[in-house]
């Protein structure tokens, strides 16, 4: 489980070795106080946090304040185990879908790539049905300079993808790496 039931999961993912998406999720109650932390971490001049963008000090930094906002992120590992990059994302939402319609979560919020939403609504229509839970878990695609909160599975996928002491970092705010 990644969190207590009713929580708003940001997804997000990561090409660097193989296919993985992170899911964040976030308690309904927590979700202001989330994006204050991350909200605060935002430099002058910056539209949003993006580990690619970051110097080193700065996503330790981005990383201390995930884990210390006691968030839980379920990593979901495609590698290479589907034909294509398409087939992998969609073997993580089924099983993102899944998992979250047994947690009883209210939202999925997805980055938005405009070559994937149409496919994305597809999956996780058929998958949300699939599931049970068409009517209590809706998904939606947003711009990370839109919603802040994207900024959590970006930083979680980052460093997991880097390995390491990144992902020695990130590590507490893990609550599992689900293999698909």
């Amino acid at each position: 489980m990644i969190s207590a039931s009713g929580a708003h999961v940001f997804v997000d993912e990561s090409k660097r070795r193989g296919y993985l998406l992170a899911a964040v999720a976030v308690p309904v109650g927590d979700l202001h106080a989330v994006r204050k932390v991350l909200r605060d971490l935002v430099l002058p001049g910056q539209r949003r946090l993006h580990m690619k963008d970051e110097s080193d000090p700065r996503r330790r930094a981005i990383a201390s304040a995930i884990v210390g906002c006691g968030v839980r992120a379920i990593v979901y590992d495609a590698a290479r185990r589907h034909r294509t990059d398409r087939d992998r994302r969609e073997a993580c939402l089924r099983l993102l879908v899944d998992d979250a319609a047994a947690r009883g979560d209210h939202a999925l919020v997805l980055e938005q790539d405009d070559t994937l939403v149409a496919s994305d609504r597809r999956i996780l229509y058929h998958a949300a049905r699939y599931a049970g839970c068409a009517e209590t878990l809706r998904y939606d695609h947003r711009r990370a300079g839109a919603e802040l909160l994207l900024a959590l599975p970006d930083a979680v996928a980052w460093c997991w993808a880097r390995g390491g002491d990144w992902r020695r970092r990130i590590g507490p705010a893990i609550n599992g790496v689900r293999q698909v």
